[in-house]
C-alpha cells in the first residue's frame, strides 16, 4: 500500500512539475521560431538562425503551410517568434482576435514587381496595355502606386494614398485596362496578358526573379515584413539579441548575397 502511495505522489510530482515547466522554463537559449514556408523561412535560416546559435541558443524552425497558425501559435506561446507578415497584417489580426502580439523590427521585403513578356521597359509600354493586378484592396492600391511611381497614371491629390483603387485615377497615360484577379493567379497571367502586377511572395513562389521586373515597388514600411514577438516579450534578451542580428553587417551581407531585388526597411538606409 505504502509502495502505491510512493508512486501515486511520485507520478503526480513529474506531472506538476511538466505542467509547470514552459517551453523555455528550463533552458532561456532554446527558441522556436516561426516562418511560413518560402524565403521568409530562408532568411531565418539564412540570415538570422546562425546569429542566434552564434549567440549560444538552440532554434528550432516551424514552417507554416497558411497565415492563420504562426499568430495563432505565438499567442499560445508554440514558439517564441515569427516572420512572415507586414505591420498592416499584424495589426488587423491583432484587432480582430485579440491577440497580444508586436512588432519586433522590419526586415528587407520581396517587393511587388510589374513584369511582361511583351515589353522589355516601362517606356515601351503600349498605348490600351491590359494590366491584371490583385483584386484584394491592399495590394490592389500597392500595385496602383507602383504604376503613379512609374509615371503611368496619377491619382486624386487628397484620397488616402495606402487606401487608392482603380475610382481614385484621374489620368491614365497609356490609357491601361486594369483587371483585378486573385493573387495567387498574377505570376501565371504574365503569360497571356500585357502587364501584371504580382507581389514578391508569389512571384517567389511561382520561381520568377525579382529582378526580371519592369518596375519594383518602392514599398512603404508599413507593407514590409516583420518579425513578431508576443509583447510581453519584447524586452527579453531574445528579443534583443534577434534586433542586434538583423542590425548586424553581417546580416545586410547574406541579404546582399542572398535575397537580391528585397526592398530594405527605412532603417537600413
Amino acid at each position: 500500500m505504502k509502495k502505491l502511495l510512493f508512486s501515486c505522489i511520485l507520478i503526480a510530482l513529474v506531472a506538476a512539475l511538466a505542467a509547470c515547466g514552459g517551453k523555455n522554463s528550463t533552458d532561456e537559449k532554446s527558441l522556436v521560431l516561426g516562418a511560413t514556408a518560402g524565403p521568409y523561412s530562408d532568411m531565418l535560416k539564412k540570415a538570422i538562425i546562425p546569429g542566434l546559435e552564434e549567440k549560444g541558443y538552440t532554434v528550432e524552425l516551424k514552417e507554416f503551410s497558411d497565415y492563420i497558425q504562426p499568430n495563432q501559435a505565438l499567442e499560445n506561446g508554440a514558439i517564441d517568434a515569427n516572420l512572415f507578415q507586414n505591420t498592416v497584417y499584424l495589426e488587423n489580426v491583432v484587432a480582430e482576435n485579440d491577440f497580444d502580439l508586436s512588432k519586433l523590427i522590419n526586415v528587407p521585403t520581396a517587393p511587388m514587381g510589374i513584369y511582361s513578356n511583351k515589353f522589355k521597359s516601362i517606356e515601351e509600354i503600349a498605348d490600351g496595355s491590359k494590366i491584371t493586378l490583385p483584386n484584394d484592396p491592399v495590394n490592389a492600391a500597392r500595385a496602383l502606386i507602383v504604376l503613379q511611381d512609374e509615371g503611368l497614371i496619377e491619382f486624386d491629390p487628397n484620397i488616402e494614398l495606402l487606401k487608392a483603387s482603380e475610382k481614385d485615377v484621374t489620368v491614365n497615360h497609356k490609357n491601361l485596362k486594369f483587371l483585378p484577379i486573385e493573387s495567387g493567379q498574377l505570376p501565371r497571367s504574365v503569360e497571356s496578358t500585357d502587364l501584371a502586377a504580382v507581389p514578391g511572395n508569389f512571384a517567389l513562389s511561382a520561381g520568377m526573379d525579382l529582378l526580371d521586373a519592369l518596375a519594383l515597388e518602392n514599398m512603404p514600411d508599413q507593407y514590409r515584413n516583420v518579425v513578431a514577438v508576443k509583447t510581453e516579450n519584447l524586452d527579453k534578451q531574445f528579443a534583443k539579441d534577434i534586433v542586434e542580428i538583423v542590425e548586424s553587417a553581417q546580416f545586410e551581407k547574406v541579404i546582399d548575397e542572398e535575397f537580391q531585388g528585397f526592398g530594405k526597411p527605412e532603417w537600413m538606409k
